[in-house]
């Protein structure tokens, strides 16, 4: 992963150095470069916004991961080129608002009419301390478990999702079922055990690695500990296919049925369907351990040297309106942040055939019902990505789960120097 990050970087400095930077522009409105991460198919929100305004080119650069794609970001900001527009995961933006010299404040492109459409914990996040508005939220969340039905029945268990929730109340209960597959199948039960369960657990306290007062609690919040620890056993517990989220062999894997059950928020939903669309009508979803959480949601900005920041702010006004998202939840599951459509017929009735039909418009919302916002801050990404490296070390490198943690807290303060 860090590799992957430092190779990323480097390919973008060298895009950055290249002659047509720019300090800014309206531009002629008919272009504009956008940048986003893998593994979502921004290629086909792109397409939708061409259908409607089919005179505009898009320029879109998948850049890498989500992570990749903030440090190729961090990069161009420090005197390269930038795009026009780019797509930064919400862990990821804490860091950029504390950088708002370096976008567009978009109230100046009219974001003051617009930002009363999106959820107020969400919208909050991408405003700076004095007021500029540095990003528009494209999504929320939600999650659900997605498991293969076949794959369940082969084990001897239950397969209609409301019985599949009732197997795992809590993440202890999770683990056990996984165990009982395993024992039935001799196969894994879960793709990985850093992101299906550390990382959804974590993010289902009222505090992560801040407090309220944003002071750094991630080595002394009882809450982190306890879900690092599920971690670790879930590792241990041999019912992982020790696959990583996004990795290729996790994309074959999955195609292949080699796990039956994925953490799986709204957005995984075209992630699946793209890895494995012979799978279809194999899926169904179920509440996830504890019923409530949110895993990603990400925001558009324009950097402040953007050339054609006008064609990327009507992307933005296009895509990202209340009706926009509930359009792009009906062809692609993610789930809007625009609750004036979250009693819509087409949200509240829309049921995935590929997963079962399940009502995919009741279950995503149903999971924000319970969840207690907290507050994300600079370096929680760093934060995250030590507790999960940790975790994969102790699944597939035979690391020492017993000073796991304390090797994560001791990597963690290394890397943020506190």
């Amino acid at each position: 992963m860090k590799l992957r990050v430092i190779a990323a970087a480097v390919l973008l400095l060298t895009a950055a150095c290249s002659p047509g930077s720019g300090e800014g522009g309206g531009g002629d409105g008919k272009s504009f470069e956008f940048w986003s991460f893998s593994g979502i198919n921004q290629k086909a929100a792109v397409e939708e916004y061409k259908k409607k305004k089919p005179d505009v080119e898009v320029k879109l650069t998948e850049v890498g991961n989500a992570q990749e794609t903030a440090q190729g970001l961090t990069t161009a900001l420090a005197g390269g080129k930038v795009p026009d527009l780019v797509l930064i995961q919400g862990d990821d933006l804490p860091k950029f608002v504390e950088q708002p010299q370096n976008f567009v404040d978009l109230k100046t492109l009219g974001a003051d009419e617009i930002k009363g459409d999106y959820l107020d914990w969400v919208m909050s996040q991408s405003i700076a301390k004095d007021g500029q508005i540095l990003g528009i939220p494209t999504d929320v969340g939600g999650m659900a478990m997605a498991y293969r039905t076949d794959l369940f029945a082969a084990a001897g268990l239950p397969t209609d999702r409301e019985s599949v929730g009732k197997l795992w109340p809590d993440w202890n209960a999770f683990i056990e079922t996984g165990k009982r597959y395993t024992e039935k199948t001799g196969q894994p039960f879960i793709d990985n055990a850093a992101t299906s369960v550390f990382y959804q657990a974590v993010n289902q306290g009222s505090q992560k690695y801040y407090d309220d007062k944003h002071e750094l609690i991630y080595s002394t919040n009882p809450h982190v500990k306890s879900a690092f620890e599920l971690g670790i056993k879930a590792a241990q517990a041999g019912i992982t296919a020790k696959q990583s989220s996004f990795a290729e062999g996790w994309s074959a894997a999955m195609q292949q049925g080699k796990f039956a059950a994925l953490a799986a928020p709204s957005w995984m939903l075209n992630a699946i369907r793209s890895n494995a669309p012979e799978t279809a009508g194999k899926w169904d979803l179920a509440a996830i351990p504890g019923k409530s959480g949110n895993w990603g949601g990400s925001y558009l900005a324009i950097p402040k040297r953007a050339k054609n920041p006008k064609a990327a702010w009507d992307y933005i006004k296009t895509m990202q309106s209340p009706q926009g998202q509930l359009e792009h939840f009906v062809t692609s599951g993610a789930l809007p942040t625009t609750p004036s459509v979250y009693q819509d017929p087409q949200l509240t009735g829309r049921n995935e055939p590929f997963f079962s039909n399940a009502p995919i418009g009741k279950i995503y919302p149903d999971s924000l019902l319970g969840l207690k916002p907290f507050y994300i801050g600079p370096d929680s990404t760093t934060i995250g990505t030590e507790f999960l490296d940790a975790i994969t070390n102790v699944e597939q490198n035979n690391g020492n789960p017993a000073t796991a943690w304390d090797d994560a807290v001791r990597n963690i303060k290394t890397a943020i120097g506190k």
